[in-house]
C-alpha cells in the first residue's frame, strides 16, 4: 500500500502556549488596566488598518509595535482617562511567565520521528521572535518555520497556505493545520487542507494520530 508524507503545520499561540486570552488577562493585571477599556482602545486602532483582527496591524506589519501601541496609549488617554501607560513593546510582558505546551511538543516530536514534515505556522509579531525561540527548539523540533512578518502574508489568506504547501514539498490535501483559532481552520479547509481546530492536547493529538494512520497504511 503507497504511503504519503503528511506535513502537519501548528500554530504557536494557544496551541504551543496557553490560550492567549489567559496571556491577555495576566498582561491587563500586570500593566493594572482594565480590560474592557483595553479592549476597546484596541477595536478603536484596529480599525484605522481596515481589519478587525486586533493582531494584524503588527503581525503583517502594517506598523510598528511601538507605533501602535502609542496609538493605544492615546485612545486610553482621550476616551477612558488612563495615563501614564505608554508602552513600547508587549514582548516582555506577553511572554514573561508563558509557559510552553510540553505535552504538544512531544506530539510533534513523534509526528516527525515517524516520518511526518513538522512545521511552525504562525502570525507572529516581528519583535517577538527571539521570545518564542527561546521556548521551543525551532531547529530541533521543525522542519521549517513560517511567520507572518517574514512572509508579508497571514492567516487565513489563501496565500499563506499556499507558500507553506509549498515549503513543505506537499500537496494541499497532504497539509494539515492544528491551530487553536476557527477562522484560520476554515481558511486553511477552504484551501484544500486539513484542519484540526485545537481545545485540548489529547484530543488534537488523537485526531492527528488518526490521519497518520491513514496516510501511513495503517488504517483502510
Amino acid at each position: 500500500m503507497s504511503t504519503r508524507r503528511i506535513a502537519v503545520w501548528t500554530d504557536f499561540g494557544g496551541v504551543l502556549t496557553p490560550p492567549i486570552s489567559h496571556t491577555m488577562a495576566s498582561f491587563c493585571k500586570a500593566q493594572g488596566l482594565d480590560p474592557q477599556a483595553l479592549g476597546q482602545a484596541l477595536e478603536k486602532v484596529t480599525a484605522r488598518y481596515g481589519t478587525r483582527d486586533v493582531m494584524e496591524p503588527i503581525d503583517t506589519p502594517l506598523v510598528s509595535e511601538e507605533e501602535w501601541l502609542a496609538q493605544i496609549s492615546e485612545v486610553l488617554a482621550a476616551d477612558h482617562g488612563i495615563t501614564g501607560k505608554r508602552l513600547t513593546t508587549l514582548a516582555d510582558t506577553w511572554f514573561d511567565g508563558r509557559e510552553t505546551n510540553h505535552a504538544w511538543v512531544s506530539v510533534l516530536r513523534g509526528a516527525r520521528a515517524a516520518g511526518a514534515f513538522v512545521g511552525m505556522l504562525s502570525n507572529m509579531v516581528p519583535t517577538w521572535d527571539a521570545h518564542w525561540r527561546r521556548m521551543v527548539d525551532a531547529d530541533e523540533l521543525f522542519d521549517d518555520v513560517l511567520l507572518s512578518f517574514e512572509a508579508g502574508r497571514r492567516k487565513p489568506s489563501p496565500g499563506m497556505f499556499a507558500l507553506a504547501a509549498e515549503r513543505a514539498g506537499a500537496d494541499p490535501a497532504d497539509c494539515v493545520l492544528v491551530d487553536d483559532l476557527a477562522h484560520n481552520c476554515a481558511g486553511a479547509e477552504a484551501a484544500g487542507w486539513q484542519a484540526i481546530h485545537f481545545t485540548d492536547t489529547t484530543v488534537a493529538a488523537e485526531r492527528l494520530d488518526a490521519l497518520l494512520s491513514v496516510a501511513d497504511g495503517r488504517r483502510s
